[in-house]
């Protein structure tokens, strides 16, 4: 990869008071050595957080009206111009300097996606290095830290991900047809990889993020039923789609998350994918040795 002249980093916010305002100047004042552009994704607040945006110039600020995760960072991405985009919550905190290990992680141009380590900014020893899929039902949990070297990882967590914008382009980057919250980083992930591209965690940078056990606007555990059974139809062959279709069925929203199902494309996004990919589901899972 070329030296990189600009990194976009794109904040999706949606009623996160203070803590946009925090993460807006942490990640500024931590990568004040890099070339910067930020777009902030105002994805429909009503308190007012990004009043204090006026006083930055710089930063482009876009409003959208409740159109959800995977397509405000879709928005964001449209509007920006660097070599590498990094898409971050807005409730994340960054040591000094972080970019540098994840630019460096890109010099290998395989490479289509990268991520920090992340910890709880509530309980900072927990910390996890990228994710994979523990069964059917498409949870996930964080591994453990192996070393301080970048390693290959199933699935990267989206709250701080770099993305060459080029890769953005060439696949779209999350899948528009995810609704509200879960599961949108689990998809990127899969398709990155049976397109072909590697996705490295990289240790040497932990990124604080704030795990809630609320949230400060709608989400509802039918959109995240909706959005594994999505994954599944889309990428699964028959025999897994099933076991995913079963593992899904104990949840108590499952005819819900179905009945979101109802006239989307997954059809034909199935389809397209399909002529594109490298690799199957049965590959990632093996490579990976996961079952699901």
């Amino acid at each position: 990869m070329q030296k990189t002249n600009v990194i976009s980093i794109v904040i999706i916010t949606r009623n996160e008071g203070a803590e946009l305002e925090a993460t807006v100047r942490n990640l500024l004042a931590t990568a004040s050595q890099a070339r910067l552009e930020m777009i902030v994704v105002d994805d429909g607040s009503t308190d007012e957080s990004t009043g204090f945006l006026e006083s930055f110039p710089d930063i482009r600020v876009i409003r959208s009206n409740g159109i959800g995760v995977a397509r405000a960072r879709n928005l964001g991405a449209t509007h920006a111009s660097g070599d590498v985009i990094v898409f971050s919550d807005a409730h994340v905190r960054a040591p000094e300097n972080w970019h540098v290990p994840m630019i460096e992680a890109f010099e290998l141009e395989d490479v289509g996606a990268c991520a920090p380590g992340i910890y709880s900014t509530l309980e900072p020893k927990r910390r996890g290095y990228g994710l994979y899929f523990t069964g059917a039902d498409l949870r996930s949990n964080w591994h453990r830290k192996d070393s301080d070297e970048p390693a290959e990882v199933a699935i990267l967590p989206g709250c701080f991900l770099g993305m060459r914008r080029e890769v953005f382009q060439e696949t779209g980057g999350y899948d528009p047809g995810m609704r509200q919250l879960g599961g949108n980083d689990n998809e990127l992930s899969f398709r990155l990889w049976t397109l072909g591209y590697r996705l490295l965690v990289v240790p040497k940078v932990e990124v604080g993020h704030l795990f809630r056990t609320s949230i400060p606007y709608e989400a509802t555990w039918s959109a995240a039923v909706h959005n594994r059974l999505r994954m599944a139809m889309v990428h699964f062959g028959p025999q897994r789609i099933e076991r995913v279709v079963d593992a899904l069925r104990r949840y108590d929203r499952f005819p819900a998350g179905i009945a979101m199902m109802a006239g989307e494309d997954h059809t034909e996004r199935r389809t397209i994918i399909e002529r594109r990919r490298r690799f199957d589901d049965d590959w990632y899972f093996d490579i990976f040795d996961l079952t699901c």
